[in-house]
């Protein structure tokens, strides 16, 4: 795994052996960053990253210059992988936070130009994250939410919804604060 793009393109993330998660590919997120690109001004946003895992995403928006970004996970962990890549990066921008991503949004008061959540495909409650994200206003004016999930889960139906990507066997759904 590796940062794709920006100031640290190239740099291995390299967490340690153990960790149950299941990092966003280097073909899907180049992907949705190619999309990204096209919609926002990194050096202008900020970010929110539940579900965060080893990273990967926060390292990639971190690389390409966005000033603010919280990163949540509620493995200790991860957490503390996060920790020390931040140090080894200076990332001082990147706040990490262990703690269950639905309770951080239940009393969440920020909002942010994107969410992403990658949460585990086996969780039950996926399907209820967009609701949750928008209930709660986490989006600024046109902001997205990103929701990483497994292929038969679709939420086209739901009002914000913006678009469905594929890529192998990752999914992301993109919901639009309009």
């Amino acid at each position: 795994m590796r940062i794709i793009s920006g100031k640290y393109k190239g740099k291995l993330i390299s967490p340690p052996h153990g960790l149950e998660v299941r990092p966003t590919t280097d073909f899907a997120k180049t992907a949705l960053f190619n999309i990204l690109n096209n919609h926002f001004d990194f050096e202008n946003i900020s970010v929110l990253d539940i579900f965060c895992g080893t990273g990967s995403i926060t390292f990639e928006f971190f690389s390409r210059g966005c000033p603010s970004i919280i990163a949540v996970d509620k493995n200790f962990k991860c957490v503390k992988f996060i920790r020390d890549f931040i140090k080894a990066l200076d990332a001082n921008q990147i706040k990490v936070v262990c703690h269950d991503a639905f309770k951080l949004i239940s009393a969440s008061t920020e909002q942010f130009d994107i969410v992403f959540a990658d949460p585990p495909y086996q969780l039950k409650e996926v399907e209820l994250l967009p609701e949750s994200i928008f209930n709660r206003g986490l989006l600024k004016p046109q902001g997205w939410f990103i929701l990483e999930h497994r292929a038969d889960l679709n939420f086209d139906s739901h009002p914000f919804f913006k678009e469905r990507r594929m890529y192998g066997n990752v999914s992301f759904s993109i919901f639009v604060n309009t």
